[in-house]
């Protein structure tokens, strides 16, 4: 199993990303995946949760309304739209996988004006 995020980087408050986890080594489409996210200091939270047809969708209250999470199963590539991002969003943002659990290298969010 592999996963790779990107997308990240360093943005002012208000402003957009759109993070990218690629997956490799496993039957995509036949598995959930989901979005997490860990500060520095704090331990790391779900931010969202996609079925493995992306009919079915699930965000913390914390994000709700500002992020989508979506899911190509032809590209074997799990998304996350983060808009409107605030102070609080900065973390590093790790996609896992539901078949083994396996996390990715993760890939770090800043908001800073």
């Amino acid at each position: 199993v592999q996963l790779v995020e990107s997308g990240g980087g360093l943005v002012q408050p208000g402003r957009s990303l759109r993070l990218s986890c690629a997956a490799s080594g496993f039957t995509f489409s036949s598995y959930g995946m989901s979005w997490y996210r860990q500060a520095p200091g704090k331990e790391r939270e779900l931010v969202a949760w996609i079925s493995r047809s992306g009919g079915t969708k699930k965000y913390a209250d914390s994000v709700a309304g500002r992020f989508t999470i979506s899911r190509d199963n032809g590209k074997n590539t799990v998304y996350l739209q983060m808009n409107n991002l605030k102070p609080d969003d900065t973390a590093m943002y790790y996609c896992q996988e539901g078949r083994t659990g396996s996390w990715g290298q993760g890939t770090q969010v800043t908001v800073s004006s």
